[in-house]
């Protein structure tokens, strides 16, 4: 029995919506839809010091708005925090998480004296990968800091997760058969960051895996994260869904759009007078779509 296609999408309210949210919401709505499964929309607001209200509110109005429907109710990341933390004592009581308590300058000075910064393209989905400083603190010293309420993030013990699996992981990337992953060149992955309770890696593959998301689709960009997401399923247990990277919408400079670029948001373009099928073909990146929700 073939199961059923459930989709998301799961944007963060840190600004409005712009073509390339679109792209990718159109990606997975439509996905859904052909195949008569579940659209989801799920906000992703666990960044206190970024996402707004009154951007969460308008990401319900701009896909009304263009026909993108979802189905059931919307789940905020922000209302399920102790959901998190259970994931965090689990793998904590496993011995797969330390704290790290380096700031960005003594990480970035780390990685200078070690030599080991990395070339063009081999940088992670955070940067440089982190050299472990902190998993080698002595129990004694990492035990003061802690009583001591030193600010920390929670990281991913690399080695030792990896050394719990059984084999190499991979994933199905639609149309084009199994990838090979390896987390390990991304270093410690940061699990929970010291001005936020979860990172991205932890709440959205928990979050896929408690909705049944069986297809992700997500853009280009987000790629590379699938290989931490792989090995955080592996390491809860969780299914594994099928995965479907769509190339970035680009602008006219040849660069992604971006909220911080001052990408024009879809509010804007609507109140300029383009419709919601001009707006969906524009994010596809041509004059006329596919299969598009009804203007």
């Amino acid at each position: 029995m073939t199961a059923e296609v459930v989709t998301r999408f799961a944007p963060s309210p840190t600004g409005y919506l712009h073509l390339g949210h679109v792209r990718s919401a159109l990606q997975g709505w439509r996905a859904a839809r052909r195949a008569g499964g579940r659209f989801l929309l799920r906000i992703e607001d666990i960044d206190p010091t970024r996402c707004r209200p009154e951007y969460r509110a308008a990401i319900g109005e701009d896909l009304r708005a263009l026909g993108l429907d979802w189905n059931g109710p919307v789940r905020v990341q922000s209302e399920h925090l102790p959901e998190y933390r259970l994931v965090l004592n689990s793998l904590a009581r496993r011995g797969l998480l330390y704290p790290c308590f380096c700031t960005r300058a003594e990480i970035a000075r780390e990685i200078a004296h070690s030599g080991a910064a990395p070339h063009p393209g081999e940088a992670g989905p955070e940067g440089p990968a982190y050299p472990g400083t902190c998993r080698r603190l002595d129990p004694a010293e990492r035990a003061r800091r802690l009583s001591a309420g030193e600010p920390h993030a929670l990281r991913l013990d690399m080695p030792a997760a990896l050394a719990t699996l059984d084999g190499p992981l991979s994933y199905a990337e639609q149309g084009h058969g199994r990838v090979r992953c390896d987390p390990a060149r991304f270093g410690d992955a940061v699990l929970a960051r010291k001005d936020a309770p979860a990172s991205y890696h932890l709440c959205v593959t928990h979050d896929d895996a408690l909705q049944g998301v069986t297809l992700v689709t997500r853009g280009e960009d987000l790629r590379a994260a699938t290989d931490i997401h792989r090995l955080l399923q592996a390491l809860m247990g969780w299914p594994e869904p099928r995965y479907a990277h769509h190339p970035l919408l680009l602008g006219p400079d040849g660069k992604r759009l971006a909220k911080r670029d001052g990408a024009k948001p879809v509010r804007q373009l609507l109140r300029e007078g383009l419709s919601p099928r001009e707006i969906l073909a524009l994010a596809e990146g041509s004059p006329a779509g596919g299969a598009t929700p009804a203007a």
